[in-house]
């Protein structure tokens, strides 16, 4: 089975409190913060590449990114990815979830024929939750999202797919989209040998140019969903100094409290 995997570097949950929002472009400021692969597009990883330990072919990675993105990169290389195609042009900047999944149908279609397309079920950062459904249509192949389980025999998918109240098992004729959850698997961790082994691999990078994607739908401009306005709000509060002996403070604080209705 060759099989496209679509991974996302997103920043570090550990930096959360550091990111900026441009007040000019109304998009955020990662720089400077470290970035790691989304945690549910390990999961797509890991499903991927066991079907392929399983049923052989290859396993391609998938990324729209900056250069600088590179590491991240290889860290899905070092869980056993076979190659890895990086989407990198400045025309792609502020593209929203449509304009990212023409943007990859499109690099997908340009690697060649795969069987299967592998996404996270949504995104670290955006949660958005639209990709995987929008790569469906614009590869024109069958998807499911919310995966729990999968099964292949090389042929046809099954899966279980999580709903309101319950679950729906399907099964696919393939090629065909699935975007899982994190109950799909459970991911295998990246070691020394694997980086070592990843630096080796293929690795190719595609600009706007290379695969042509539907030029009504690329980057900001060509992006349905725009920002608002951005404002931030006052969060000064009054504040008044008390001055007196320990027990004169402590009954102004107290009648300042009933004043303001909490007793």
């Amino acid at each position: 089975m060759n099989i496209a995997v679509c991974v996302k570097p997103v920043p570090d949950s550990k930096y959360y409190d550091q990111i900026k929002i441009d007040l000019v472009t109304k998009t955020w400021d990662r720089s400077g913060i470290p970035t790691v692969i989304s945690d549910l597009d390990k999961h797509a990883l890991e499903a991927a590449i066991s079907l392929k330990e399983k049923h052989g072919g290859k396993v391609a990675v998938f990324t729209m990114a900056p250069p600088t993105m590179k590491d991240t990169i290889l860290q899905a290389l070092g869980m056993g990815a076979d190659e890895a195609y990086l989407i990198s042009d400045r025309a792609f900047a502020g593209s929203d979830t449509l304009a990212t999944s023409n943007i990859l149908a499109a690099a997908i279609r340009k690697a060649g024929d795969f069987d299967l397309v592998v996404t996270g079920n949504e995104s670290d950062d955006g949660s958005t939750a639209q990709v995987s459904a929008q790569l469906g249509e614009w590869l024109g192949m069958p998807h499911v999202m919310n995966v729990t389980r999968l099964e292949s025999d090389g042929s046809i998918i099954a899966v279980t797919a999580k709903q309101d109240g319950g679950s729906i098992d399907y099964e696919i004729g393939l090629p065909a989209v699935i975007g899982v959850t994190r109950k799909v698997n459970k991911p295998r961790l990246v070691n020394i040998m694997g980086i070592l082994k990843a630096k080796q691999k293929p690795f190719n990078v595609f600009s706007a140019n290379d695969i042509e994607p539907d030029p009504n739908f690329v980057g900001l401009k060509g992006s349905p969903t725009q920002p608002g306005g951005i404002a931030s709000p006052e969060m000064g509060r009054k504040s008044e100094l008390i001055e007196g002996t320990p027990e004169e403070i402590a009954k102004r604080i107290v009648d300042e409290l009933y004043k303001a209705g909490i007793k």
